[in-house]
């Protein structure tokens, strides 16, 4: 299938693109080996999380994994993750939101098409009522990838967070909408939150390279039943994801 650029203009044909986008697996468990020896988080979970996600995992159940954002080079600390993690089973099956604008780049969107992404269009960049039809179909897209059995990550606060690293930013309804579209299609998916930090840095600064390759990575165990409201479930969320975060900060 031709591969559309990822234009607001075009987004039809980009989320007919990605509603069926498949990258090669073993491409993708090889570059996210190469990652995994370049940036070495340590990945912690919380008490019986490990065995939890595993046995998740092992279920096929669709999994929406919901990870703070903290830095420009975060996708590839959660790459490494992946691949440090139960989640290596999954390399190749996993769906990454990451915004357009990283998909313009030709050499850059060989890397993201690779990790799984699927494109944003955000309002902060477009305007929101020129993305809204554009939201309502990614959201979509990615209700129909998890019920056809893939995962999802997702930085639900949908920017990096430059106030306070250790706080959760606010959540959009985005994350609770596809998980409540998903559960329509008779896909209810779990919810991990996966809590990230990389030290103390100044409000605003980017982390050190230094500080992003020896960073932490903190794992919630698995929530099975979400709400059934989208406003609820990104709630949740939020909740669930502070706590992961807090998990990561006092175990750096």
């Amino acid at each position: 299938m031709h591969s559309p650029e990822v234009l607001l203009d075009d987004n039809d044909a980009v989320y007919d693109y990605y509603l069926r986008h498949q990258q090669n697996r073993w491409k993708a468990l090889a570059s996210y080996a190469v990652l995994a020896r370049r940036f070495r988080p340590r990945v912690m979970f919380a008490e019986g999380a490990k065995q939890q996600l595993k046995a998740l995992i092992r279920s096929g159940r669709p999994v929406i994994y919901a990870i703070n954002h903290l830095s420009t080079s975060d996708p590839y600390t959660v790459a490494a993750t992946a691949w440090r993690s139960p989640l290596r089973s999954k390399i190749g099956r996993v769906r990454v939101l990451a915004k357009d604008e990283l998909f313009l780049d030709p050499e850059q969107r060989r890397k993201v098409d690779m990790m799984g992404g699927i494109p944003v269009f955000r309002g902060k960049d477009h305007g929101i009522r020129a993305v809204n039809a554009a939201g309502q179909r990614m959201m979509d897209v990615c209700a129909q990838r998890l019920a056809a059995g893939d995962h999802l990550a997702i930085f639900p606060e949908g920017t990096c967070n430059e106030v306070d690293h250790t706080k959760v930013q606010a959540v959009g309804s985005g994350i609770g909408h596809i998980a409540f579209r998903a559960a329509k299609l008779d896909a209810a998916p779990a919810l991990v939150a996966m809590g990230m930090n990389y030290g103390s840095y100044a409000a605003g600064v980017e982390p050190t390279a230094a500080e992003v390759v020896s960073g932490s990575a903190y794992f919630r165990a698995p929530i099975l039943e979400l709400p059934q409201r989208p406003a609820d479930i990104a709630r949740l969320v939020k909740d669930e994801l502070q706590l992961a975060v807090d998990g990561a900060v006092a175990r750096y």
